[in-house]
């Protein structure tokens, strides 16, 4: 596997057609589109923080998410889809310019795409630079003005957007936090739109009356908060689930044979009100917090179904391609462990759904695939060249036929811990600043999916773990 490191000149080398559509004026582009009836397909790009493929359409039915369902039964779910990096930034930094992470890119949190990757082609930009009005409404990029380029409009979120608490003793428990973290919960009898994802709905709503009456097809990205913390939505949502039905994980200890490397002290969580600072949490606020993260996905599904309606009134839906995406996946006490940060199944395995125009609905594919895949598919998708830079593979043909044979592996890391899943494994390893391997995991998804038994110290898995450190060795460039 091919992963180099990019400098801005051989970046901006690298991406060939790319780099020819970048230099060609947007508003030349915009004009040949209008002059020519531009009827290629729109894109409402949707991501969803922290959301786990803990969905109806995933198998998961304790969940209520009739919407993103609905959009599942008219689509192609991919069951098996895998973010790049377990962590807000770093995930959509790699996701949106479709390049991988390395040691040196894309590490954390608070990963600014153009700071890693200076001449960084957004799939943004260049769907902008090929005649496309781009909107980005709530949470796209990690940080609003990443990337600023990228977009025909400023990019729009409510401010404050990392708290939103409605009720005053909370306001008042948020004000006394250096980072204004009440705390992990809140449940305020308001309409949808007094949180911060229904005003994305809303803005999103006359987004699409808008373009609808533009000459030129648009890609509009709605990036919803919740199901991030704190877990904060309408009380009406937390009144869908019944508090003594919903399940604890089945696994909340830590995987036998595990290294330290590969756990943590889930601190985000510990930085709200109410939270023990070390030891594990009670069982009751254990079921509260998966009560409100239940809740806040069943909101967000809410608002996502309103916008979809919207674009099935104003008769846009059969020219308009749908992506769903969550940035990661989520702990609920899986291993002990809460929030994501690990490289663990829970982490990394991530939901991606797709509707296309002339796609057959209602598919599903086993096909391993990972999130660097989405900007060459919606290149193809909307006939737009395949910018040179990227490292993603696209998954068109798979939406056309679910079952062909496809990715032998696909590849995640956070900081020094590199993973590769294969049909049956994943193999986790971590290394020191010379290179030396001082912490290994391996499971066999084909026995232990939940990933409760490291074998990778089992003798007989020797040649089994050389083989899998070898397809690691790409992404330490």
């Amino acid at each position: 596997m091919n992963t180099p490191n990019y400098t801005r000149r051989n970046f901006l080398k690298a991406m060939g057609l790319g780099v020819a559509t970048m230099a060609m004026p947007s508003c030349v582009l915009a004009a040949k589109s209008s002059a020519a009836g531009d009827k290629r397909p729109n894109v409402l790009f949707i991501a969803v923080d922290d959301l786990r493929p803990q969905l109806g359409c995933y198998g998961h039915k304790q969940m209520l998410s009739p919407n993103i369902d609905r959009l599942a039964s008219d689509g192609v779910v991919f069951l098996r889809s895998y973010c790049q990096v377990p962590v807000c930034g770093a995930s959509r930094a790699s996701l949106m310019t479709g390049v991988r992470p390395t040691a040196n890119r894309f590490l954390g949190y608070d990963t600014w795409a153009e700071k890693d990757l200076p001449g960084a082609l957004s799939v943004a930009k260049h769907f902008r630079n090929n005649g496309y009005h781009t909107i980005s409404n709530g949470k796209i990029f990690h940080n609003r003005t990443d990337c600023l380029d990228g977009w025909s409009e400023e990019p729009w979120r409510p401010k404050g957007a990392w708290r939103n608490y409605l009720l005053e003793e909370n306001i008042k428990l948020a004000e006394q936090t250096s980072a204004h973290k009440g705390p992990a919960f809140e449940n305020a009898d308001v309409p949808d739109n007094a949180y911060f994802d229904g005003m994305v709905a809303d803005k999103g709503i006359s987004d699409l009356r808008r373009l609808k009456k533009m000459d030129r097809p648009f890609f509009l990205a709605l990036g919803f908060f919740k199901p991030h913390l704190p877990f904060n939505a309408p009380k009406k949502y937390w009144d869908m689930y019944r508090p003594e039905e919903i399940d604890l994980a089945d696994n909340p200890f830590r995987p036998k044979g595990a290294p330290d490397a590969a756990l943590h002290n889930w601190g985000e969580l510990r930085a709200y009100h109410g939270i023990p600072r070390k030891g594990p949490l009670s069982e009751e606020m254990a079921r509260t917090l998966i009560h409100g993260y239940y809740a806040c996905v069943s909101y967000t599904d809410a608002q996502i179904g309103r916008v979809l309606a919207e674009l099935d009134r104003l008769g846009m839906r059969d020219n308009t391609v749908v992506v769903l995406w969550g940035d990661h996946g989520w702990n609920l006490g899986e291993h002990g462990l809460w929030c994501k940060h690990c490289n663990f199944e829970t982490s990394l395995h991530s939901p991606l759904i797709v509707r296309a125009p002339g796609i057959k609905a209602g598919a599903r594919t086993n096909a391993l695939t990972e999130y660097l895949d989405i900007y060459p598919s919606l290149c193809e998708l909307c006939e737009l060249p395949l910018a040179g830079h990227l490292q993603g593979k696209s998954f068109v043909p798979l939406l056309k036929n679910p079952n062909l044979p496809w990715k032998k592996a696909v590849f995640s890391r956070y900081f020094k811990g590199d993973s590769v899943k294969t049909d049956r494994y994943r193999y986790t390893e971590w290394r020191d600043k010379k290179g030396k391997v001082y912490a290994r995991m391996l499971y066999d998804h084909s026995v232990d999916l939940v990933e409760n038994v490291n074998i990778a110290e089992r003798p007989r898995n020797k040649k089994l773990v050389g083989r899998l450190s070898k397809m690691l060795q790409g992404l330490r460039k």
